[in-house]
């Protein structure tokens, strides 16, 4: 590892600010903008972890769609014509987190092999990490739809281990949803958590190997493990 980390990131969130749609959302439906955006995040990974649980895969992009169409439902919110379309063109141009173009840079400077590994469809994760400028820092975009699951599914954080042909606990998988750091610990993964929320641990019997509060974080805690001490924690 002295050569360099393996890391791989989840996008939705974690680099990229899903709830950056509320500016639109608010333009649509004033007042309820960021309620509107809040919904429907949580139904995307409710509907997400159903169909996998269930084993009724659906693409990314269909999923995002179900949830948006309930959450303007639930909320009694009557949408224009296009209103779903101009909503869902937003996840072409999420807004990335202002600590992770220079986190990026740090890691990908360090020779760092970096990649994605994200619930997002390849199409959708192309277009939104070229529109966001992340693409130029990650050499391997992984999506979940060649596991035709979603995370935690075990098959998705294969993946990851598969691609870089190295053993999951060295990698390094940065998330800031603790539900998939903590699943990726379950697989193997060195996983570390960006709680920029300062919310509790899951309790689910595992935590991730780091926490912090930024992704500058997680990148001094891959530097520090891979570069000083040549390998990264058990």
């Amino acid at each position: 590892m002295n050569q360099g980390a393996a890391v791989l990131f989840d996008v939705f969130g974690t680099l990229l600010d899903v709830y950056s749609v509320t500016r639109r959302a608010e333009e649509l439906f004033a007042g309820n903008g960021e309620q509107l955006a809040r919904l429907w995040r949580e139904k995307q990974i409710q509907y997400s972890q159903l169909r996998t649980m269930a084993g009724r895969y659906a693409s990314f992009a269909a999923v995002t769609r179900d949830a948006l169409e309930y959450s303007l439902e639930a909320l009694k919110l009557n949408a224009a014509p296009g209103d779903v379309g101009r909503l869902l063109d937003e996840y072409k141009r999420l807004a990335p987190f202002v600590d992770v173009a220079p986190a990026l840079a740090r890691l990908h400077d360090s020779g760092s092999r970096l990649g994605v590994l994200s619930n997002g469809d390849s199409e959708m994760l192309e277009t939104v990490l070229v529109t966001s400028g992340l693409h130029r820092y990650i050499d391997l975009v992984l999506s979940a739809e060649q596991a035709r699951a979603f995370k935690t599914a075990p098959s998705v954080y294969a993946l990851g281990p598969r691609a870089l042909k190295v053993q999951p606990h060295q990698i390094v998988f940065v998330s800031s949803n603790c539900w998939d750091a903590c699943g990726a610990a379950w697989y193997g993964y060195t996983s570390f958590w960006v709680n920029r929320a300062a919310a509790p641990l899951e309790h689910l019997g595992v935590k991730p190997s780091g926490v912090g509060e930024s992704l500058s974080e997680a990148a001094e805690f891959v530097l520090q493990n891979t570069h000083q001490h040549g390998e990264l924690p058990a």
